[in-house]
Protein backbone atom coordinates (compact mmCIF):
# COMPACT_ATOMS: atom_id res chain seq x y z
CA UNK A 1 0.00 0.00 0.00
CA UNK A 2 1.25 3.43 -0.90
CA UNK A 3 1.12 6.67 1.03
CA UNK A 4 -1.74 8.84 -0.20
CA UNK A 5 -2.11 12.61 -0.11
CA UNK A 6 -5.16 14.73 -0.87
CA UNK A 7 -5.95 18.45 -0.78
CA UNK A 8 -9.19 20.45 -0.80
CA UNK A 9 -9.91 24.17 -1.11
CA UNK A 10 -11.68 26.25 1.50
CA UNK A 11 -14.88 28.13 0.66
CA UNK A 12 -16.74 31.41 0.84
CA UNK A 13 -20.29 32.02 -0.35
CA UNK A 14 -20.63 35.55 -1.72
CA UNK A 15 -24.35 35.40 -2.47
CA UNK A 16 -27.26 33.13 -1.70
CA UNK A 17 -26.67 32.34 1.97
CA UNK A 18 -29.70 30.58 3.49
CA UNK A 19 -31.70 30.76 0.22
CA UNK A 20 -29.26 28.34 -1.44
CA UNK A 21 -30.84 25.62 0.72
CA UNK A 22 -34.12 26.19 -1.12
CA UNK A 23 -32.65 26.18 -4.62
CA UNK A 24 -31.39 29.74 -5.10
CA UNK A 25 -28.38 30.29 -7.34
CA UNK A 26 -25.35 31.28 -5.26
CA UNK A 27 -21.94 32.70 -6.17
CA UNK A 28 -19.09 30.99 -4.31
CA UNK A 29 -15.32 31.20 -4.38
CA UNK A 30 -12.79 28.49 -3.54
CA UNK A 31 -10.15 30.07 -1.31
CA UNK A 32 -6.38 30.05 -1.51
CA UNK A 33 -6.55 28.44 1.94
CA UNK A 34 -7.42 24.76 2.40
CA UNK A 35 -6.58 21.47 4.07
CA UNK A 36 -4.45 18.45 3.18
CA UNK A 37 -4.81 14.82 4.28
CA UNK A 38 -1.89 12.40 4.25
CA UNK A 39 -2.55 8.67 4.87
CA UNK A 40 0.50 6.48 5.45
CA UNK A 41 0.06 2.68 5.74
CA UNK A 42 1.15 1.18 9.07
CA UNK A 43 0.97 -2.19 10.82
CA UNK A 44 -1.53 -2.93 13.57
CA UNK A 45 -5.30 -2.57 13.87
CA UNK A 46 -5.49 1.08 14.96
CA UNK A 47 -6.07 4.10 12.76
CA UNK A 48 -3.81 6.84 14.14
CA UNK A 49 -5.14 10.33 13.48
CA UNK A 50 -3.41 13.67 14.07
CA UNK A 51 -4.79 17.04 12.98
CA UNK A 52 -2.64 20.17 12.82
CA UNK A 53 -3.56 23.83 12.53
CA UNK A 54 -1.96 26.54 10.38
CA UNK A 55 0.87 26.88 12.92
CA UNK A 56 1.64 23.13 12.76
CA UNK A 57 0.21 22.77 16.26
CA UNK A 58 -1.76 19.61 16.92
CA UNK A 59 -5.40 20.36 17.77
CA UNK A 60 -6.87 16.85 17.61
CA UNK A 61 -5.65 13.27 17.91
CA UNK A 62 -7.23 9.84 18.10
CA UNK A 63 -6.56 6.11 17.96
CA UNK A 64 -9.49 4.27 16.41
CA UNK A 65 -10.02 0.54 15.97
CA UNK A 66 -10.66 0.05 12.24
CA UNK A 67 -12.70 -3.13 12.69
CA UNK A 68 -15.56 -1.66 14.71
CA UNK A 69 -14.59 2.04 14.75
CA UNK A 70 -14.36 2.06 18.55
CA UNK A 71 -12.22 4.73 20.21
CA UNK A 72 -9.06 3.62 21.98
CA UNK A 73 -7.82 7.12 22.87
CA UNK A 74 -8.70 10.64 21.76
CA UNK A 75 -8.05 14.26 22.71
CA UNK A 76 -11.67 15.21 22.04
CA UNK A 77 -14.51 12.69 22.18
CA UNK A 78 -17.10 14.86 20.42
CA UNK A 79 -14.80 15.53 17.45
CA UNK A 80 -13.78 11.87 17.38
CA UNK A 81 -17.42 10.73 17.26
CA UNK A 82 -18.00 13.07 14.30
CA UNK A 83 -14.93 11.64 12.56
CA UNK A 84 -16.14 8.08 13.18
CA UNK A 85 -19.53 8.99 11.73
CA UNK A 86 -17.74 10.12 8.54
CA UNK A 87 -15.53 7.01 8.43
CA UNK A 88 -18.57 4.73 8.83
CA UNK A 89 -20.43 6.57 6.07
CA UNK A 90 -17.37 6.31 3.81
CA UNK A 91 -17.21 2.58 4.42
CA UNK A 92 -20.97 2.25 3.81
CA UNK A 93 -20.35 3.78 0.37
CA UNK A 94 -17.22 1.73 -0.27
CA UNK A 95 -17.03 -1.51 1.79
CA UNK A 96 -13.37 -1.91 0.77
CA UNK A 97 -12.39 1.28 2.63
CA UNK A 98 -10.26 0.46 5.70
CA UNK A 99 -11.12 -3.23 5.31
CA UNK A 100 -8.92 -6.33 5.51
CA UNK A 101 -6.94 -4.89 8.38
CA UNK A 102 -5.76 -1.84 6.41
CA UNK A 103 -4.47 0.65 8.95
CA UNK A 104 -2.99 4.10 8.47
CA UNK A 105 -1.34 6.98 10.21
CA UNK A 106 -3.33 10.01 9.05
CA UNK A 107 -2.21 13.61 9.31
CA UNK A 108 -4.39 16.57 8.32
CA UNK A 109 -2.94 20.07 7.93
CA UNK A 110 -4.96 23.28 7.74
CA UNK A 111 -3.53 26.41 6.12
CA UNK A 112 -6.07 28.69 7.88
CA UNK A 113 -7.22 29.16 11.50
CA UNK A 114 -10.16 26.92 12.36
CA UNK A 115 -12.14 29.88 13.69
CA UNK A 116 -12.17 31.51 10.25
CA UNK A 117 -14.99 29.24 9.08
CA UNK A 118 -13.46 28.58 5.66
CA UNK A 119 -14.35 24.90 5.73
CA UNK A 120 -12.48 22.79 8.29
CA UNK A 121 -15.24 20.18 7.94
CA UNK A 122 -15.93 20.43 4.19
CA UNK A 123 -12.24 20.16 3.26
CA UNK A 124 -11.92 17.11 5.52
CA UNK A 125 -15.02 15.51 4.01
CA UNK A 126 -13.80 16.05 0.47
CA UNK A 127 -10.34 14.70 1.29
CA UNK A 128 -11.87 11.70 3.02
CA UNK A 129 -14.17 11.07 0.05
CA UNK A 130 -11.20 11.11 -2.34
CA UNK A 131 -9.30 8.70 -0.12
CA UNK A 132 -12.27 6.35 0.32
CA UNK A 133 -13.40 6.71 -3.31
CA UNK A 134 -16.77 7.81 -2.00
CA UNK A 135 -19.13 10.61 -3.04
CA UNK A 136 -18.33 13.75 -1.05
CA UNK A 137 -21.84 15.20 -1.44
CA UNK A 138 -23.41 12.00 -0.08
CA UNK A 139 -20.86 11.93 2.72
CA UNK A 140 -21.83 15.48 3.70
CA UNK A 141 -25.57 14.89 3.33
CA UNK A 142 -25.62 11.70 5.40
CA UNK A 143 -23.25 12.93 8.09
CA UNK A 144 -24.05 16.64 8.44
CA UNK A 145 -26.55 18.02 5.94
CA UNK A 146 -26.17 21.45 4.30
CA UNK A 147 -26.37 22.69 0.73
CA UNK A 148 -23.07 21.20 -0.44
CA UNK A 149 -21.69 24.42 -1.98
CA UNK A 150 -18.64 24.01 0.29
CA UNK A 151 -17.92 20.60 -1.27
CA UNK A 152 -18.16 22.18 -4.73
CA UNK A 153 -15.60 24.81 -3.68
CA UNK A 154 -13.32 22.06 -2.34
CA UNK A 155 -13.37 20.48 -5.81
CA UNK A 156 -13.09 23.56 -8.07
CA UNK A 157 -10.25 25.98 -8.67
CA UNK A 158 -12.19 29.01 -9.88
CA UNK A 159 -15.37 30.89 -8.84
CA UNK A 160 -18.56 28.89 -9.27
CA UNK A 161 -22.29 29.25 -9.26
CA UNK A 162 -23.97 26.61 -7.17
CA UNK A 163 -27.58 25.50 -7.14
CA UNK A 164 -29.64 22.61 -5.84
CA UNK A 165 -31.98 21.35 -8.56
CA UNK A 166 -34.46 18.78 -7.24
CA UNK A 167 -32.03 18.30 -4.37
CA UNK A 168 -29.08 17.50 -6.67
CA UNK A 169 -25.95 19.70 -6.61
CA UNK A 170 -25.04 21.69 -9.72
CA UNK A 171 -21.76 23.62 -9.76
CA UNK A 172 -20.65 25.65 -12.78
CA UNK A 173 -17.35 27.49 -13.10
CA UNK A 174 -17.91 31.15 -13.95
CA UNK A 175 -15.76 34.03 -15.06
CA UNK A 176 -15.85 36.25 -11.99
CA UNK A 177 -12.69 38.35 -11.91
CA UNK A 178 -13.99 41.89 -11.50
CA UNK A 179 -11.92 44.97 -12.36
CA UNK A 180 -12.80 46.27 -8.90
CA UNK A 181 -11.50 43.21 -7.00
CA UNK A 182 -8.86 45.38 -5.28
CA UNK A 183 -11.77 47.21 -3.63
CA UNK A 184 -13.17 44.06 -2.04
CA UNK A 185 -12.03 42.86 1.38
CA UNK A 186 -12.98 40.13 3.82
CA UNK A 187 -13.06 41.14 7.49
CA UNK A 188 -13.33 38.45 10.16
CA UNK A 189 -15.75 39.20 13.00
CA UNK A 190 -13.75 37.18 15.56
CA UNK A 191 -16.64 34.90 16.41
CA UNK A 192 -18.02 31.62 15.18
CA UNK A 193 -21.69 31.19 14.37
CA UNK A 194 -23.39 27.82 14.49
CA UNK A 195 -24.47 27.09 10.91
CA UNK A 196 -26.80 24.37 12.20
CA UNK A 197 -28.61 26.82 14.50
CA UNK A 198 -28.72 29.53 11.83
CA UNK A 199 -30.23 27.10 9.32
CA UNK A 200 -32.78 25.90 11.89
CA UNK A 201 -33.85 29.50 12.57
CA UNK A 202 -34.18 30.17 8.83
CA UNK A 203 -36.27 27.01 8.38
CA UNK A 204 -38.75 28.22 11.01
CA UNK A 205 -39.53 31.46 9.16
CA UNK A 206 -42.74 31.69 7.15
CA UNK A 207 -42.39 33.49 3.81
CA UNK A 208 -42.70 32.97 0.06
CA UNK A 209 -39.67 30.76 -0.58
CA UNK A 210 -40.04 30.64 -4.35
CA UNK A 211 -40.08 34.45 -4.51
CA UNK A 212 -36.91 34.65 -2.41
CA UNK A 213 -35.17 32.01 -4.54
CA UNK A 214 -36.05 33.93 -7.70
CA UNK A 215 -34.88 37.30 -6.33
CA UNK A 216 -31.60 35.95 -4.91
CA UNK A 217 -30.85 34.05 -8.14
CA UNK A 218 -31.36 37.28 -10.13
CA UNK A 219 -29.05 39.20 -7.77
CA UNK A 220 -26.38 36.49 -8.12
CA UNK A 221 -26.44 36.71 -11.92
CA UNK A 222 -26.22 40.50 -11.78
CA UNK A 223 -23.31 40.34 -9.32
CA UNK A 224 -21.34 38.13 -11.70
CA UNK A 225 -21.87 40.51 -14.63
CA UNK A 226 -21.47 43.79 -12.67
CA UNK A 227 -19.13 46.13 -14.54
CA UNK A 228 -18.45 48.71 -11.83
CA UNK A 229 -17.93 48.80 -8.07
CA UNK A 230 -20.94 51.12 -7.71
CA UNK A 231 -23.19 48.61 -9.50
CA UNK A 232 -21.80 45.74 -7.40
CA UNK A 233 -22.35 47.70 -4.17
CA UNK A 234 -26.02 48.29 -5.02
CA UNK A 235 -26.47 44.54 -5.52
CA UNK A 236 -24.75 43.74 -2.20
CA UNK A 237 -27.04 46.19 -0.41
CA UNK A 238 -30.15 44.76 -2.08
CA UNK A 239 -29.10 41.24 -1.04
CA UNK A 240 -28.57 42.39 2.58
CA UNK A 241 -31.91 44.18 2.80
CA UNK A 242 -33.78 41.25 1.26
CA UNK A 243 -32.37 38.65 3.66
CA UNK A 244 -32.61 40.94 6.69
CA UNK A 245 -36.35 41.12 6.08
CA UNK A 246 -36.66 37.35 5.85
CA UNK A 247 -34.46 36.63 8.88
CA UNK A 248 -36.05 39.48 10.85
CA UNK A 249 -32.68 40.81 11.95
CA UNK A 250 -30.80 44.05 11.27
CA UNK A 251 -28.01 43.97 8.68
CA UNK A 252 -24.51 43.82 10.19
CA UNK A 253 -23.62 47.34 9.00
CA UNK A 254 -26.60 48.81 10.80
CA UNK A 255 -25.77 46.87 13.96
CA UNK A 256 -22.03 47.46 14.25
CA UNK A 257 -20.58 49.65 11.53
CA UNK A 258 -23.22 52.25 10.75
CA UNK A 259 -20.68 55.06 10.21
CA UNK A 260 -18.57 53.10 7.71
CA UNK A 261 -18.73 54.81 4.29
CA UNK A 262 -18.46 51.63 2.16
CA UNK A 263 -20.86 48.72 1.74
CA UNK A 264 -20.87 45.67 4.02
CA UNK A 265 -22.45 42.29 3.28
CA UNK A 266 -22.78 39.34 5.64
CA UNK A 267 -21.46 35.97 4.50
CA UNK A 268 -22.45 32.52 5.74
CA UNK A 269 -24.36 32.32 9.02
CA UNK A 270 -25.19 35.96 9.77
CA UNK A 271 -23.28 37.50 12.66
CA UNK A 272 -20.17 35.33 12.50
CA UNK A 273 -17.16 34.49 10.39
CA UNK A 274 -16.32 36.89 7.52
CA UNK A 275 -18.09 39.90 6.10
CA UNK A 276 -17.50 41.28 2.61
CA UNK A 277 -16.52 44.95 2.68
CA UNK A 278 -15.95 47.49 -0.09
CA UNK A 279 -13.28 50.18 0.19
CA UNK A 280 -9.52 50.47 -0.18
CA UNK A 281 -6.56 49.46 1.95
CA UNK A 282 -6.65 52.79 3.80
CA UNK A 283 -10.33 52.47 4.69
CA UNK A 284 -9.56 49.14 6.36
CA UNK A 285 -8.03 51.17 9.21
CA UNK A 286 -11.64 51.72 10.33
CA UNK A 287 -11.98 48.02 11.16
CA UNK A 288 -8.49 47.73 12.64
CA UNK A 289 -9.30 50.55 15.06
CA UNK A 290 -12.37 48.62 16.15
CA UNK A 291 -10.23 45.56 16.92
CA UNK A 292 -10.84 43.54 13.76
CA UNK A 293 -7.32 42.61 12.74
CA UNK A 294 -8.01 39.79 10.28
CA UNK A 295 -8.58 41.59 6.98
CA UNK A 296 -7.86 39.77 3.71
CA UNK A 297 -8.10 41.30 0.25
CA UNK A 298 -10.13 39.55 -2.43
CA UNK A 299 -7.06 38.77 -4.60
CA UNK A 300 -5.36 37.14 -1.60
CA UNK A 301 -8.43 35.18 -0.49
CA UNK A 302 -9.68 33.93 -3.86
CA UNK A 303 -7.91 30.99 -5.45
Amino acid sequence: MMQKEFYSNGKLLLSGEYAILDGALGLAIPTSYGQSLNAKPIDGNLLLWHSFDENKKEWFSAEINVKDFSIKTTSDEAICNTLIKLLKEARAQNPLFLSDGDTFHVETHLSFPRLWGLGTSSTLINNLAQWARADAYDLLANAFGGSGYDIACAQHNSPITYQLKNGAPHATEVDFDPDFKDNLFFVHLNQKQSSKQAIANYREKAFDRSALVSEISTLTKKMISARSLAEFELLLEAHEVLLAGILEVSPIKQLRFSDYPGVIKSLGAWGGDFILVTGDSKSMDYFKQKGYSTIISYPKMAL
